[in-house]
């Protein structure tokens, strides 16, 4: 039984391998012409040209793009989206008191509505030169300001606000900025993207630049993009964040993965939203 797995293991390996050694295969482009309309009114862009720092792509496309026609679907109506319910219950924390210091959100905020923009442009440096994500943002108001524990990384709760903060920026353009005082931080996460790992020596980019289209098993390999996010994922019924996505993503090359929240990450999630600079946010979405 030992060797059979050990062989089963050896096969995979090779067989994932061969998608990051074989880099020249041409990757499959999605279908032309499909578009992501919310709710019958709200026109996403999913496609746009790459941006001029990502040498590697001529366009960037969505998530959504690559998924079958009954996942995609279901972003097409709120009504049918299951992450709206995270969405919902983010609202209702936003007013909701937590903390020693008698604090809701609304406190210092007023409307959620007034986080427009906000998802667009995470993660971003703060005025201490330290690169934060926006559950970093969201826990700095938690603790400091409302007096409260910090929320932990994949919490429902974590998970609520930052569904509902992301819906006020639907619609509009990823646009985070990777020069200046982000301009290191970039540099690092886009290292770490080509940089191969795990027992199956394979990188971001093995799969989600070089074999874009191609099938792995039932699933096909969109670009990686995180203008969904967070989103809810049918394999495991639940809302996932970036960080969590890398995590297993890492794991998956059979390494040993960093933890949600932690600096390779932040850096990894700068450098993957910038190649998708100019797609739609499209607030919270549906992944197989």
């Amino acid at each position: 039984m030992m060797k059979l797995r050990k062989q089963a293991t050896a096969m995979m390996a090779l067989g994932l391998l061969a998608l990051s050694v074989g880099g020249m295969a041409r990757a499959a482009d999605p279908d032309p012409g499909v578009d992501l309309v919310i709710n019958g009114d709200t026109k996403l862009v999913t496609r746009v040209p790459a941006p001029a720092n990502i040498p590697g792509l001529k366009e960037v496309y969505s998530g959504w793009l690559f998924h079958d026609p009954t996942t995609q679907a279901m972003e097409t109506d709120d009504f049918s989206n299951p992450a709206m319910l995270a969405v919902d219950a983010g609202n209702a924390a936003w007013s909701t008191v937590m903390g020693t210091e008698g604090k809701s959100c609304a406190s210092c905020h007023n409307g959620i509505d007034s986080m427009k923009g906000v998802r667009a442009s995470m993660p971003k440096v703060n005025k201490a030169g330290k690169l934060w994500s926006l559950e970093d943002y969201i826990n700095d108001c938690v603790t400091n300001r409302m007096g409260a524990k910090a929320l932990g990384w994949n919490s429902n709760e974590m998970s609520g606000l930052t569904s509902a903060i992301s819906m006020q920026s639907r619609g509009m353009p990823v646009d985070v900025a990777t020069d200046g005082a982000a301009a290191p931080f970039w540099k690092e996460g886009e290292k770490l993207y080509y940089t191969r790992t795990g027992l199956l020596e394979l990188s971001c980019a093995s799969c989600h630049e070089m074999h874009f289209g191609d099938h792995v098993r039932d699933e096909r390999l969109s670009q990686g993009q995180i203008n969904g996010f967070p989103v809810y994922r049918l394999k495991t019924t639940n809302m996932v964040s970036i960080h969590n996505r890398f995590y297993g993503c890492v794991r998956d090359t059979r390494a040993e993965s960093y933890k949600e929240g932690t600096d390779p990450l932040r850096e990894l999630e700068l450098y993957v939203a910038s190649r998708g600079n100019g797609l739609s946010i499209e607030g919270v979405s549906v992944r197989p």
